[in-house]
């Protein structure tokens, strides 16, 4: 059925030609009276200033650019917006926002939407608004040059680098809680003393003095050597004429790079002359951070392809063959049209799930192309291929192709050799080889360098070859399943500070070795020390569950809460609900297999446990606490 019109609906989005308003707009951080995880919420409903189209005409259009969406009927309206809308929120990044709900009342529906970047889904909801209006007017819509804009808006927030998302999403996969910490500026993975907290590949648990050791790639070069790996001949200089005399003994090709740097910015391989090292020696330097002395290595220049060993744990894991960025001629187009239409493939959308970033054109192309005697405008004959770089910097444009299964025993051992002496989780190592196949015995082997914090998105998307799912290596580190990542939580719905000590007690009494975390309306406790209580009240669950010494949760979340904010984690071990309004009851929908739900409706007590219901009456004398006390210990 149609969704029907209200007449007394009072406009408070919608423009003067619209059909549509949207107006209520309520972001929740996790599970909420709607939707069992975090979503936007906002109304929907048809207004009188005019009628809208047959709904066929709308499913019409939208269909030609989702077909899937095209091929369903629809109650109404707001059915067809919400599904629209969780359809554009995955921003053909294929993100893994996929639930909704739609909620009918008298004036309006609401509609609920998964959320994960609260700024990105109310875009998302503005575009469609405005997709529905301009089939309404029949009007042309500049549909991906928006989606563009979006696609944009979420790469630059905080859970859009490639890294971070992926891992968040494997996260999501694995029923591991994860969560951003704003004010660290860091992911979490786990809850209270299980967790973990990092940026991108680097966690809290890493060394530090590691971690900045391999930024130092002449100490960690020599590092290398003394353990009788192969490094590369070479020497740091501090100056262009230094460099030179330094090519020269060494003997061209060099390879220059910064002593301090990263994703191999700055680095100019296959040096062939002095003309080319002043070139980039140029480059080199202007990549070095502002507060860093000058300070570069020139080395010999190791024929070979670039690949990329990743270790995590000390293990091997996966090996990517990195190839510069190129062109294949037509004989008709430039070689800047050839890049502009490589640009444009969804392979090379440059967003957190794309195999390959856009073909980046700055100096060292142009450099190098004119060392090709070529340039931007030149056309080049069908079926030639042309390389763009010298080296494979993906961030810059460049292919990955799996490597994993190629790799020699002997250059295993190599890499998990190296992983050992560093107290890293990830750990990437970047060598040129002709071929991972040949052992590094006796093969043309150099080791380039060491990366502390490598990208993971060219082994898990790489551009050819199958995919290595690195993300659950690294979180299999930490969690062998989502269990393992979680701590017992005991919700109410109601609790007064005296019960919630009382309960603290009870189970200390049990495990006086515990840290309980507990907060109510009026106070936030460890154990049986009070804390400040913050005026947000799921920071308070957070700052528990960031807490690395809690081995247990107890939280309320009254309806005002619920209403509000939402809860700030998902599932509970046991819910303990007293005379619950139907907001609060969305507790007993959020909770695992094999939890314990006790329900108090006046005096009349209901406990479901493993799929079993026991009903009774609780006594004249009988306490509530007694109750819910007593099954604390089906999860201690």
């Amino acid at each position: 059925m149609v969704q029907q019109k209200s007449s007394d609906l009072v406009r408070i989005n919608a423009r003067k030609r619209d059909v549509f308003d949207i107006f209520n707009f309520k972001h929740y951080i996790g599970s909420n009276p709607y939707l069992d995880r975090g979503a936007l919420v906002f109304d929907f409903a048809l207004v009188e200033s005019r009628e809208p189209l047959p709904i066929e005409d709308y499913i019409s259009r939208i269909g030609s650019r989702y077909p899937h969406l095209g091929e369903q009927s629809y109650e109404s309206y707001a059915y067809l917006f919400a599904q629209v809308v969780s359809q554009v929120g995955k921003l053909d990044m294929d993100l893994h926002l996929n639930h909704w709900s739609v909620k009918s009342y008298p004036k309006c529906t609401r509609i609920s939407v998964e959320s994960l970047h609260e700024r990105t889904t109310r875009e998302v909801v503005y575009f469609v608004w405005d997709w529905f209006e301009a089939i309404t007017e029949d009007e042309d819509f500049d549909f991906e040059e928006r989606l563009v804009k979006l696609q944009s808006r979420f790469r630059t927030s905080v859970f859009g680098g490639p890294t971070i998302y992926a891992l968040l999403r494997t996260a999501y996969e694995k029923g591991i809680p994860a969560f951003y910490l704003w004010e660290e500026g860091l992911m979490q993975y786990g809850l209270g003393r299980k967790h973990v907290r990092g940026v991108a590949t680097t966690f809290n648990c890493d060394s530090h003095l590691d971690s900045e050791f391999t930024t130092r790639k002449d100490d960690c070069k020599a590092f290398l050597k003394t353990l009788g790996f192969p490094v590369p001949e070479g020497d740091i200089v501090f100056s262009e004429k230094e460099a030179l005399a330094a090519a020269k003994e060494i003997g061209y090709p060099v390879a220059v790079k910064p002593v301090v740097g990263h994703k191999g910015i700055g680095v100019t391989a296959d040096v062939q002359d002095s003309k080319e090292l002043e070139s980039a020696y140029s480059r080199a330097v202007a990549a070095i951070p502002e507060d860093q002395p000058t300070r570069i290595i020139v080395e010999k220049s190791i024929s070979g392809s670039d690949f990329r060993l990743l270790c995590v744990d000390g293990k091997f894991v996966a090996a990517t063959e990195r190839r510069p960025a190129s062109i294949v001629g037509d004989g008709y187009l430039t070689i800047a049209e050839l890049i502009r239409q490589e640009n444009r493939l969804p392979a090379r959308l440059d967003s957190p799930t794309s195999p390959m970033s856009k073909i980046l054109v700055d100096d060292a192309m142009e450099l190098y192309l004119d060392e090709q005697r070529l340039s931007l405008n030149s056309v080049i004959e069908k079926g030639r291929t042309i390389y763009l770089r010298k080296v494979a910097n993906l961030s810059a444009g460049g292919v990955s192709i799996n490597a994993t299964h190629t790799v020699h025993d002997d250059n295993i051992i190599l890499a998990q050799d190296i992983a050992q002496h560093f107290q890293l989780t990830c750990l990437g190592i970047d060598v040129i080889t002709k071929s991972l196949s040949e052992s590094w015995k006796s093969s043309n082997f150099a080791i380039l360098e060491i990366n502390a914090a490598p990208g993971i998105l060219m082994h898990l998307k790489p551009s050819e070859g199958e995919s290595v799912n690195v993300p659950s290596h690294i979180l299999e580190t930490f969690f062998e399943s989502g269990a393992d990542a979680r701590i017992p939580i005991i919700t109410f719905n109601k609790i007064s500070v005296e019960e919630l000590q009382t309960t603290i007690d009870h189970i200390l009494l049990q495990h006086p070795d515990w840290t309980i975390g507990a907060v109510c309306h009026d106070a936030v406790f460890i154990n049986r020390s009070k804390k400040v209580l913050s005026k947000n009240y799921n920071s308070n669950v957070q700052t528990l569950l960031r807490h690395p010494k809690v081995d247990l949760l107890i939280a309320e979340y009254p309806q005002e809460i619920l209403e509000q904010d939402g809860m700030f984690y998902q599932r509970s071990n046991i819910v303990v609900l007293d005379d619950p309004t139907e907001t609060e009851m969305i507790l007993a929908r959020d909770v695992f297999d094999g939890s314990t739900v006790i329900i108090k409706k006046g005096n009349n007590i209901s406990i479901r446990r493993k799929g079993l219901i026991e009903d009774y009456t609780l006594g004249e004398e009988e306490p509530f606490t007694r109750v819910y006390l007593k099954e604390t210990g089906t999860i201690l």
